[in-house]
């Protein structure tokens, strides 16, 4: 990784850089508005060139940075195209980019974690990695008993980085407000930085696979977890599993195959909190498999927030309330959770047409989610203008994975162009859902 900026004096730099060229931004529009131009066209200027020096400078980050401009990338639809596209494409490059640990530091850092004699544990181990991240890379190997195995080993000094962004992070609240005013900046970044630090120790991301495992069991009809086999220090050995990528279906699938995934890939996110107590919080492709048996294969426990049963029950009722058409039971359910927050006005209408077509594939007996829709639902919010009113709402930090999940697995959904029946497994699988149907709601298509 030596292509990108590393040192924390580099770091902090870029960093530092942010608010400044926002002050002088400001002080050009205010010279604007003086020689004629409207106050929303200088407002709409800076909030562009703002969002656009914020993007290129996370891009160029790794660590917190980057996960911290993965999360907002949620709002990547309430920005224009022609800067939301650049910021995708950089994230893309850096993700794919990462060249692997030399083979003597991946050895290393097994020792650490399973001691010198850490060889005997393995019948081989392929020191190439088969696949890379942004805090650690995985290495197929084969365990002593015969098993293969995915062999996942963190980048030294991988933690010190996060917190050292997160902490830089936090100082630039007023940037991201520029963006979205109803956003609480300073909450989701405490909120990323505590799931990061668990993403870091590799004994929560054990835990949290087991408790997955012991979730969706062995022998399950649907699902295949890897049992975890051994984890210590910055070192994670689980079960290796094959199978054809979520990623294949998606390019090369014919419609049965995409269907038949898509129903589980979202029967597997709504049905974590309820079997588990938890949330797989990275949705992405990658990180599924469809095997030989039909079933489909879940990697990656690193980012996972956990779900109490009450928090499943509010979650719940929220959806369900999103489905209705009473919009002042929506907006006074939205500032309940915090959604709106104290003293943020909102346009009742706009409200509710934002929502509409958002809760729509909870509403209808079938839904067919494709891109032609996920843009449509994109065009509706993609200005930044003062009455747009997703730039009015707020994040609260314990929807943040919840959010992204919906978010991304939405999007996958939408790759997969399938048609899926995403109320009835809502009604199945999310507590509170179910309880006092509207009555008003429209007819199955």
């Amino acid at each position: 990784m030596s292509d990108l900026p590393r040192r924390a004096v580099t770091r902090s730099a870029k960093l530092a850089s942010l608010p400044l060229g926002f002050a002088g931004r400001t002080a050009l529009g205010v010279g604007k508005r003086t020689f004629g131009r409207s106050a929303e066209a200088v407002a709409m200027e800076i909030q562009q060139r703002t969002a656009e020096q914020l993007f290129t400078v996370l891009g160029e980050l790794k660590g917190g940075a980057m996960k911290l401009g993965q999360m907002l990338s949620i709002f990547e639809a309430a920005l224009p195209p022609e800067i939301a596209g650049p910021y995708r494409a950089t994230l893309t490059r850096l993700q794919e980019a990462a060249p692997p640990l030399p083979a003597a530091v991946v050895h290393r850092v097994l020792a650490e974690g399973l001691g010198e004699d850490w060889r005997d544990r393995f019948t081989s181990f392929e020191d190439e990695p088969s696949a890379a991240a942004s805090i650690g890379q995985v290495h197929r190997a084969v365990w002593a008993d015969g098993r293969e195995v995915a062999v996942k080993v963190q980048y030294p000094g991988a933690g010190k980085a996060l917190v050292s962004d997160f902490n830089q992070l936090a100082r630039l609240a007023r940037l991201f407000a520029v963006l979205m005013p109803g956003l609480d900046v300073k909450s989701v970044l405490a909120e990323l930085k505590e799931r990061v630090a668990e993403e870091l120790d590799y004994t929560v991301e054990a835990a949290s696979q087991t408790a997955f495992r012991e979730g969706f069991p062995p022998g399950d009809p649907d699902f295949v977890i890897p049992e975890v086999v051994a984890q210590s220090g910055d070192v994670l050995v689980t079960e290796w599993i094959d199978g054809t990528p979520l990623s294949k279906i998606i390019s090369s699938g014919d419609q049965d195959e995409r269907d038949h995934a898509a129903l589980l890939y979202c029967r597997f996110l709504l049905s974590g909190p309820k079997r588990a107590g938890l949330l797989h919080g990275d949705p992405h492709p990658g990180n599924f498999r469809i095997m030989a048996d039909g079933r489909l294969g879940v990697l990656d426990f690193g980012a996972v927030d956990r779900i109490p049963e009450d928090f499943q029950h509010r979650m719940g009722r929220l959806l369900r309330i999103g489905t209705m058409a009473d919009i002042d039971e929506i907006e006074d359910a939205l500032r309940n959770e915090d959604f709106i927050r104290e003293g943020v006005e909102i346009d009742a209408e706009a409200l509710q047409s934002f929502l509409a077509p958002i809760t729509e594939p909870f509403v209808t007996d079938s839904f067919k989610f494709s891109r032609e829709w996920l843009r449509d639902m994109a065009a509706r919010v993609t200005d930044l203008r003062p009455t747009n009113v997703v730039r009015q709402l707020n994040l609260p930090p314990e929807y943040v994975i919840v959010h992204r999940v919906l978010s991304a697995g939405t999007g996958v959904l939408c790759q997969l162009e399938c048609e899926i029946p995403a109320r009835a497994e809502s009604l199945r699988w999310v507590p509170g859902f179910a309880e006092d149907e509207p009555a008003d709601r429209p007819p199955s298509r």
